[in-house]
């Protein structure tokens, strides 16, 4: 069974990055993301800059970010194989 791996904020906002998602403001120790595909469709998420992210926090991330990006992409950069 694969495991969430240990990501900092950092490491998501790079994943994210990977794959779209571009940094439009930061506020504390908060980012939004947001990348608009075709139709001029916005999509955004927001990522806490953790040194190291809760298994929680990570879980809620990756099922928002699973609403704009197939779980097959998404799934190699969250969990162990």
């Amino acid at each position: 069974m694969p495991k969430l791996r240990i990501l900092s904020g950092h490491d998501v906002v790079a994943i994210l990055e990977g794959l779209g998602f571009s940094v439009v403001a930061q506020k504390g120790s908060h980012v939004k993301l947001r990348r608009t595909v075709e139709g001029g469709t916005k999509q955004s998420l927001t990522i806490p800059l953790h040194a190291e992210m809760d298994k929680w926090t990570l879980k809620a991330i990756y099922t928002q970010a699973s609403r704009y990006i197939p779980e097959t992409e998404l799934r190699e950069h969250f969990y162990t194989k």
